[in-house]
């Protein structure tokens, strides 16, 4: 069991830009803290490497990651009306980016069959060309590419749990065949997209399973789609490799959405993929997305890491 996180993802900061934005610091902190309190759960600590702009652009085009260097270098600014950079958030969103390369890296060599990417900013709402979302880089993304063409692997499973739509994953491979993105998310709030009927396109049809539900689901619904469509449909498709976008703002204390999930559910989700994953001797690896009232965040990744080393 790996827990791959560094310092430097907790000097990006929003706040500094935007008074009371909710992507703080105090995200990563209040997480270490339940963690270190807990022994860590047993999890080996990792120090993640910055990823290189070669396996950013694995997924991103080169101007767009030149885009986020040089707005950091002139000391950052706002992106959109969320997403901010300061002059640290070059150093952490490669931070956040290496981290999940070197989880994928170090769960296809055998080191470990289970691993969790502590870092922020978060990556799924990142698109190619675009920052959004509080996002500047696709960490999930970045990792399953790097598994296929770097890594030998020919399918890879990623399973989204935010309770936002994964905007940026689903378009990065939205004409792939060899990675199948699943998700549960609520209708109706950022960023708008994944609506049941999106499959997928051209090449990708069929490829991509999106699962939305209304304002107030609890623990029931999530779990029974997660059983009855994704865990199937990720069965079927014999993955390699498994990654989940762990978001975890589908707490009932969340301040960003309205689901009402306990950190409970989130280690019944993970033991239920954590089971897919033995089934088919994949690897499962974890990347944080989002998540902002801090104790609910705390607690639901403790929960999930203790699920995933079969601690509950």
């Amino acid at each position: 069991m790996l827990y791959f996180s560094h310092p430097a993802c907790l000097a990006h900061d929003p706040g500094t830009v935007m008074p009371g934005h909710p992507e703080r610091p105090q995200r990563l902190l209040a997480i270490e803290r339940l963690l270190a309190e807990r022994e860590w759960l047993g999890w080996e600590r990792r120090e993640a490497p910055a990823a290189c702009e070669a396996e950013l652009e694995l997924v991103h085009s080169p101007a767009h990651v030149r885009g986020i260097r040089e707005l950091c270098a002139r000391g950052g600014g706002a992106i959109d009306l969320d997403t901010y950079a300061v002059e640290a958030s070059w150093e952490a969103g490669r931070r956040a980016a290496g981290a999940a390369c070197a989880m994928v890296r170090a769960l296809l060599a055998g080191e470990a069959d289970v691993a969790f990417s502590g870092t922020r900013p978060a990556g799924h709402h990142a698109e190619r060309e675009r920052a959004m979302g509080f996002c500047l880089f696709d960490n999930v993304a970045i990792a399953a590419e790097l598994a296929v063409r770097e890594l030998g692997v020919e399918r890879v499973l990623i399973v989204d749990w935010d309770v936002h739509h994964g905007n940026g994953t689903a378009e990065i491979f939205r004409r792939r065949a060899d990675v199948l993105v699943a998700g549960i998310h609520q209708a109706g709030i950022f960023p708008g997209s994944g609506a049941r009927e999106d499959v997928g396109s051209g090449p990708g049809d069929g490829f991509t399973l999106n699962l939305p539900v209304p304002a107030g689901t609890g623990e029931g619904l999530w779990l029974s789609l997660l059983e009855e469509e994704i865990i199937p449909a990720g069965a079927a498709f014999e993955p390699q490799l498994i990654l989940i976008s762990a978001g975890f703002d589908a707490h009932r204390a969340d301040p960003l959405a309205s689901c009402t999930l306990e950190a409970g559910s989130f280690a019944k989700m993970a033991r239920q993929l954590r089971e897919l994953a033995r089934e088919l001797e994949a690897p499962l690896g974890a990347v944080l997305e989002g998540g902002y009232d801090a104790d609910a965040l705390a607690e639901s990744v403790a929960a999930t890491l203790a699920a995933l080393g079969d601690q509950l």
